[in-house]
């Protein structure tokens, strides 16, 4: 058994973090203001979008979309129940209703033909969920919301850096919130950035974090500002401040340094794994794309996941589960009365799979670690 903890995750934060953040302290301006303004810019260019609007974190990214696209009572969005809370929670908050449909069975991405069996007379928007770091089929889902003259809003965070069909998550659709919660591929502590094509939308999102006040803080304080502000709308405080985009701009400059070092561990791990008997690795997807390893994701169908997690646990190995589907949560099956064996695929995946550790700081001998160590739960769960 290892001495110390492997955690699931581990931010990589080195000195170049440390001192923008610094600086950013010694500049006296810590809240929304010229760093944000210079993160927006550069993420923008980094997933080929024309906007990108910072965040609080991708659950308000979620929240604004659905209420600048117009999404409200009496409306339904198509989405996976494989994802986090934040995605059902969002549609749900701006008055809407998920109309939760099954996944493919392999790679646990959003099925587009159930998607397109699913489209009524009440849907107003398609939201697919990019897994683990793969893409869902971006333009059977685009062709299916254009037919309908549907809104698409991906929920990209687990997909900064995911490329489908040679080109990177972000552009391209109605808009798409990436995440930046420690976990994810870049971090600024919470966070989250909505991207789009569509300057109205992008002014009505930044309109919208901000209390509806027509003019941010940046422009009102700054060296040419005025004072005087106008409300225009029912707004939030979902800003992301400058202390955080400190950080994000580093990060994002290491972004491809993290994504080598990810697909390197999943490398391990495909070797590793593949002596460990009863346990499958997700698939990959079909079509041309590039897999970030936002999560290393793994099935057991022949044996007792929570106790081959709590093995794990016991044996210094930190664990995830990405996801237990939100149909089967008690808030959802009151809600929404969704059966679990009319989504199939979602419900066994939600019994079988579990999530390893995956970090760009993980050696070798770390994988090996949690090879054994999962090797010797499967063992004494068959036992």
């Amino acid at each position: 058994m290892r001495e110390n903890f492997l955690p699931l995750s581990r931010p990589s934060i080195g000195p170049a973090e440390i001192a923008a953040v610094t600086d950013c302290l010694e500049s006296g301006w810590l809240t929304g203001g010229p760093r944000v303004q210079r993160f927006e810019d550069a993420f923008a260019a980094a997933v080929g979008a024309r906007h990108a609007v910072a965040v609080s974190s991708a659950t308000a990214g979620l929240h604004l979309t659905l209420l600048a696209a117009g999404l409200g009572a009496g409306d339904e969005v198509i989405t996976t129940p494989m994802t986090w809370a934040a995605t059902g929670n969002m549609i749900l908050a701006v008055g809407a209703t998920p109309v939760f449909v099954d996944v493919d069975p392999g790679t646990l991405q959003i099925d587009p033909a159930a998607v397109g069996r699913a489209v009524g007379p009440r849907t107003r928007a398609i939201l697919p969920v990019h897994f683990a770091g793969q893409p869902a089929d971006m333009d059977t889902l685009r062709a299916i919301a254009d037919r309908h003259g549907l809104a698409l809003v991906e929920d990209a965070a687990h997909a900064l850096g995911t490329h489908y069909r040679g080109r990177p998550i972000g552009g391209g659709t109605t808009a798409a919130v990436f995440s930046f919660h420690p976990i994810k591929a870049i971090t600024t502590g919470e966070g989250g950035m909505i991207t789009t094509d569509d300057a109205s939308l992008a002014d009505r999102l930044r309109l919208l974090r901000f209390h509806g006040i027509a003019r941010d803080a940046w422009t009102r304080y700054g060296r040419r500002g005025t004072p005087d502000y106008e409300i225009v709308a029912l707004g939030f405080k979902y800003n992301l401040t400058d202390l955080q985009a400190a950080l994000g701009l580093v990060q994002l400059g290491r972004l491809e340094e993290f994504i080598v070092a990810r697909t390197r561990v999943a490398g391990w791990y495909t070797e590793a794994l593949s002596a460990v008997a009863g346990v499958e690795m997700l698939a990959g997807v079909g079509y041309p794309a590039r897999h970030t390893w936002h999560l290393l994701v793994v099935r057991l169908p022949q044996h007792d996941r929570d106790g081959v997690m709590q093995r794990l646990l016991e044996s210094n190995i930190g664990v995830g589960l990405h996801f237990k589907a939100l149909h089967l949560h008690r808030f959802y099956r009151d809600r929404l009365g969704t059966r679990p064996e009319s989504l199939p695929h979602a419900t066994r995946a939600s019994e079988s799979i579990l999530s390893l550790p995956l970090f760009p700081a993980m050696t070798r001998d770390d994988v090996r670690d949690v090879a054994d160590a999962l090797a010797d739960a499967i063992h004494r769960d068959a036992a």
